[in-house]
């Protein structure tokens, strides 16, 4: 199927609480409507996570369509425009970041029931070859990243090509996405000699070693 992300930040001035509930209870029905969509999964930042400082991004929405046109054709349908100019009311716009993707499965492993699951924001190191790096990050770091043990699932979604043949470079290249039984077996994780050497392989493919991410739970809406 044809995956596409959206990657969003509450409107300036509400508040995370506000910004959930909306997205949640209102906003998910709308998108819900969308003509040929499979599947619909909302993830929302853990709250703890802003207990020392906002977050890079609130969530992302990821969405199953059974081709790039099928969503093309649903985004352009009258449910499409309610969606979009709904998703206006309460993201801020300039923040808002859709990406079709093409998943990689690292780690295929069942989601555990009330996992949590942590979203990293990849960018590609500055100068690097865009095919360079994205086999660098599927073939070597992903296999380093696998053993980390209490991994239950491990993700890359990678930007589609498509994105980048439209005169500009994408804002990500991709989201690297892991799940876990709990927020303590993710910090059990990074305790682990696979967790240094993993972190310590970043700034082979990304710029500075940088990489932002939130911790999230997953809301399935449809599928």
């Amino acid at each position: 199927m044809f995956k596409v992300t959206t990657v969003m930040k509450r409107r300036p001035g509400m508040s995370v609480e506000d910004f959930q509930s909306r997205w949640r209870n209102e906003h998910a029905a709308k998108a819900a409507g969308l003509p040929g969509l499979r599947r619909y999964v909302q993830s929302h930042a853990l709250p703890q996570g802003y207990r020392k400082m906002d977050l890079p991004y609130d969530g992302i929405s990821e969405m199953w369509f059974d081709s790039r046109e099928a969503w093309r054709q649903a985004i352009d349908s009258p449910q499409g425009r309610a969606m979009r100019e709904d998703l206006d009311r309460f993201t801020a716009g300039d923040a808002l970041v859709v990406i079709p993707v093409d998943t990689h499965v690292i780690v295929d492993g069942a989601i555990p029931d009330q996992a949590v699951k942590n979203i990293e924001f990849v960018t590609c190191r500055p100068g690097m070859d865009l095919d360079e790096f994205r086999a660098y990050w599927t073939d070597v770091h992903g296999p380093l990243a696998s053993h980390i043990t209490v991994i239950r699932r491990y993700e890359q979604d990678h930007t589609a090509r498509e994105e980048y043949t439209a005169g500009g470079r994408p804002a990500l290249d991709g989201l690297a996405i892991t799940w876990f039984d709990s927020t303590a077996a993710m910090k059990q994780g990074a305790a682990t000699p696979a967790y240094a050497e993993t972190r310590a392989d970043e700034p082979n493919f990304l710029p500075d070693g940088h990489l932002p991410f939130i911790v999230t739970t997953e809301h399935r809406i449809i599928g």
